[in-house]
C-alpha cells in the first residue's frame, strides 16, 4: 500500500474496517482506491493495489493465477472482461472461485465514470442455505433463530478482527517511526530489565564507545560495556532499580572519552513496580576539552591579575639593586667584596629572568591552531631538539598517527616538547642515554605525544608536585617553571598531561591533546601574481599574505615569463587582460615550460566571454573582486584533489 497521510490515511483506515473487499476504478479503468480485504481475498501484489494500477493487469493476473479456473485463451478472456467493464453497467453475480469458495460480486457505476465493486465471501451463507433447504422440515424456529444469532456473532467477530489488524498496522508504523527517531539521535538510548539484560538499544553504543557491539539486545550489562565500565556504572543502575534517577559523568579508560549517562527508572506510575531502567548516554569529549581550555584561560587571567602588580614592584626593586651594585663597583672595595657584589648582581639578573618566565606563563596567550602536516612538524622539531643534546644522547622520533595532518598549535607544542627534551637531557646527565618522542592516536579521540628517557625516573616527590609552579629537583639551576608551562600549554589546548615511571627504567611524560584531523594538508605557498593594475595587484597581494602565503609580483607577461622559472613557485595567478597580452596565452606558455606549476586565472569578464571560456576549460577562474575566501577555497580544492 502507498504511504498514508492526512485524509487519505483516515479514508483507508475506514475502508479497511469493512468486512467485504472493495475496489474503485476510474473512467480510464485505473485503480483509485481499494481496501486491504481486496488485496488479501485475491492475493494481489503491491503493484496491483497501488493507485493507478490498470484493471486489465489485475484481470490478467487473476487469470494467470487460476482465479477463473482453466482458461485456454488468456488474452481473449482478459479483453472480454475489460470490454464488459467499460460498459459501466450495474451488475450482481455469484460465482465459485477456483479454491471452492463462493463470492458475490456487486458493481455500481459512478456518475463521473468508473465504478465501485464490492466482493463478499458468501461461502458460509450458501452452506447454511443448502443445509436449511436439505433439512427445512426438521429445523424448528428456534434453530433458525440460533443460526441467525450465530451469523450475527460471526460478523461481529470478523469486524473485531479487522479492527485488531488495523490497530496492529498502526502500532507497527508507530514503532518504525520511533525506531527511526532514536537511530537519528546522537546519543545511545537503551533499556535494561531488572536482571541487567538489555531489552532495547538504538545501535549507537559502538559510536559512543569504540570496540563495543551495536546490537546488544539480550546481552548483560557487563557483556555489553565490559567489566571495567560496567563496574563503574553498576551502583547507579542499582539505585535506579530502587527508584532513584541519577546522572553520572565519567571518562572511559580505553578510549579516553568523557561520557554522561542518565539512569531513569522504568515505572508506569508512582507506586507501580519498577520493571527496568532507561539509559541515555551522550559523548561530552569535545565539550569537556573546550571547558578545560576555557578554565585554563580563566586561571591564566586570574594569575596575571594577581602577579602583575607584584611583578611590577619586584622589577623596580631589582632595578634599584642593580643600580646600587653598579655604584658599589665604582668605589674602592676591600678584598673579596667585588666577588660578593658580582654574586648579588647575578642573583638580581636571575630574578629578572624569573620574572620574564612568570610573565610568559601568566600573560595572555591564545592557542593558534592550524592544519599542520605531522611530517613537516617533526622534520622541524628534530634538528632543534638534537642541537640541545650532547653526542652521547640519542634522539628518536616515531609517528604512528594515520592522519597526515592535524589541527595543532605548532608554536606552543614545539616549545613544550623542547622543554621536555631538555628535562630528559638533564635527568640522564653526563652519561650515554636515549630520548624518544612518539606520536599515537587513541580511539580517534586523542593524540598522545609521549617523551621517554633512560634516566633515573621521577622521584615520589616529583610525581606528586612536578606540575606545581617553582617546584624543581635541580636546586639553584632550575626555576621550577618548565613543566608548569608545559602543563599550562596542554590544558589551554583542551588536553591532559601525565607523568609516570617506566617499568624498564626511566621516565615518561605524555601530552594528550584533542585529535582533530585536518581536511587537507596546508603549508605556506609561493605565488606568482600577474596583474597590470597596481591597485588590484596590491589588494590581491594583501589577501594572499594575510593567508600566510608569499607573493612575487609581475605587472606584464614579459615579467611573468622571466619570473616563472624561479625555484619553489607553487602557483601562478594571472589576470586575463594584461595590456597588449592576455592571461590565457601567458598560462599556456608557462604550462609548456613548467608543467608541474599550478595555474589559475582571475577576471571581471562574464562567463560568456570567449577568452574566459577558453581559459576555464583548462584552469580555475576567479571572478573579480577576488577575496580571501575565494583564494582559500581555490588552494584547498586543488590540495584536496
Amino acid at each position: 500500500m502507498p504511504p498514508r497521510t492526512g485524509t487519505d490515511h483516515l479514508t483507508r483506515a475506514g475502508l479497511n474496517l469493512i468486512q467485504q473487499a472493495l475496489s474503485i476504478y476510474d473512467a480510464d479503468l485505473r485503480l483509485a482506491v481499494c481496501n486491504r480485504p481486496f488485496q488479501t481475498m485475491f492475493g494481489l501484489p503491491e503493484r496491483l493495489v497501488t493507485p493507478g494500477a490498470p484493471f486489465e493487469d489485475t484481470i490478467r493476473y487473476l487469470v494467470e493465477t487460476g482465479e477463473y479456473g482453466d482458461i485456454d485463451d488468456i488474452d481473449s478472456f482478459t479483453r472480454t472482461r475489460v470490454e464488459q467493464a467499460r460498459a459501466f453497467q450495474p451488475h450482481y453475480m455469484e460465482r465459485r472461485r477456483a479454491n471452492g469458495r463462493m463470492i458475490s460480486v456487486e458493481g455500481s457505476p459512478l456518475p463521473e465514470g468508473g465504478w465501485v465493486t464490492v466482493y463478499t465471501d458468501i461461502t458460509a451463507i450458501k452452506r447454511q442455505e443448502e443445509l436449511l433447504r436439505a433439512r427445512s422440515e426438521e429445523l424448528s424456529e428456534k434453530v433458525l433463530t440460533y443460526t441467525e444469532e450465530l451469523a450475527a456473532t460471526n460478523r461481529a467477530l470478523e469486524a473485531t478482527i479487522a479492527q485488531l489488524e488495523e490497530a496492529k498496522a498502526e502500532l507497527t508504523e508507530m514503532e518504525a517511526r520511533t525506531r527511526l527517531t532514536t537511530e537519528m539521535t546522537p546519543a545511545h538510548i537503551a533499556r535494561v530489565d531488572r536482571d541487567g539484560v538489555y531489552t532495547y538499544t538504538n545501535r549507537r553504543l559502538s559510536s559512543l564507545l569504540p570496540g563495543r557491539q551495536s546490537d546488544i539486545v539480550g546481552l548483560t550489562f557487563e557483556q555489553a560495556l565490559g567489566a571495567q565500565t560496567a563496574t563503574r556504572l553498576r551502583p547507579h543502575l542499582t539505585r535506579a532499580l530502587a527508584g532513584e534517577a541519577s546522572v553520572l559523568e565519567f571518562t572511559e579508560t580505553d578510549s579516553g572519552r568523557r561520557i554522561r549517562t542518565a539512569f531513569t527508572p522504568d515505572q508506569t506510575a508512582p507506586g507501580d513496580p519498577i520493571t527496568g531502567v532507561y539509559l541515555l548516554s551522550t559523548d561530552l569529549t569535545e565539550e569537556t576539552q573546550a571547558k578545560a581550555a576555557l578554565a585554563q584561560t580563566h586561571k591564566r587571567e586570574l594569575a596575571a591579575q594577581l602577579t602583575s602588580g607584584l611583578a611590577h614592584d619586584f622589577a623596580n626593586l631589582l632595578t634599584i639593586i642593580l643600580g646600587l651594585q653598579g655604584r658599589l663597583d665604582r668605589l674602592a672595595l676591600p678584598d673579596g667584596a667585588r666577588e660578593l657584589t658580582g654574586a648579588t648582581r647575578a642573583a638580581a639578573r636571575r630574578g629578572g629572568d624569573l620574572l620574564n618566565k612568570i610573565a610568559r606563563m601568566t600573560g595572555p596567550h591564545d592557542p593558534r591552531e592550524a592544519a599542520t602536516r605531522l611530517a613537516d612538524f617533526l622534520a622541524t622539531l628534530a634538528p632543534l631538539a638534537r642541537a640541545t643534546l650532547p653526542p652521547e644522547i640519542e634522539l628518536t622520533l616515531t609517528n604512528d598517527v594515520a592522519a597526515p595532518a592535524l589541527m595543532l598549535d605548532t608554536g606552543g607544542l614545539q616549545d613544550s616538547l623542547l622543554n621536555l627534551v631538555l628535562n630528559a637531557r638533564d635527568a640522564i646527565g653526563p652519561h650515554p642515554g636515549q630520548i624518544a618522542i612518539r606520536l599515537a592516536a587513541v580511539q580517534d579521540t586523542w593524540l598522545d605525544i609521549t617523551v621517554t628517557d633512560t634516566g633515573p625516573g621521577f622521584s615520589e616527590a616529583a610525581l606528586a608536585r612536578a606540575l606545581d609552579p617553582f617546584f624543581t629537583t635541580k636546586g639553584d639551576a632550575g626555576s621550577g617553571l618548565g613543566l608548569s608551562m608545559v602543563y599550562d600549554q596542554t590544558k589551554l589546548a583542551g588536553g591532559q598531561l601525565r607523568l609516570e615511571n617506566l617499568s624498564s627504567g626511566g621516565a615518561a611524560v605524555t601530552l594528550r591533546l584533542p585529535l582533530r584531523p585536518a581536511e587537507v594538508e596546508t603549508r605556506p605557498l609561493l605565488i606568482l601574481l600577474v596583474e597590470d593594475t597596481p591597485e588590484i595587484r596590491a589588494d590581491v597581494r594583501d589577501a594572499l599574505t594575510d593567508l600566510g602565503h608569499q607573493v612575487i609580483e609581475a605587472a606584464s607577461t614579459d615579467e611573468a615569463l622571466a619570473l616563472c622559472d624561479i625555484p619553489g613557485i607553487d602557483w601562478v595567478l594571472s589576470d586575463i587582460r594584461l595590456g597588449a597580452g592576455d592571461g590565457v596565452d601567458l598560462l599556456s606558455r608557462i604550462a609548456a615550460r613548467a608543467p608541474a606549476l599550478r595555474l589559475a586565472l582571475m577576471t571581471s569578464l562574464p562567463a560568456t566571454d570567449p577568452i574566459r571560456a577558453t581559459g576555464a576549460i583548462r584552469w580555475p577562474v576567479l571572478q573579480k573582486p577576488v577575496d580571501q575566501t575565494m583564494l582559500q577555497a581555490l588552494f584547498l580544492q586543488e590540495a584536496a584533489a
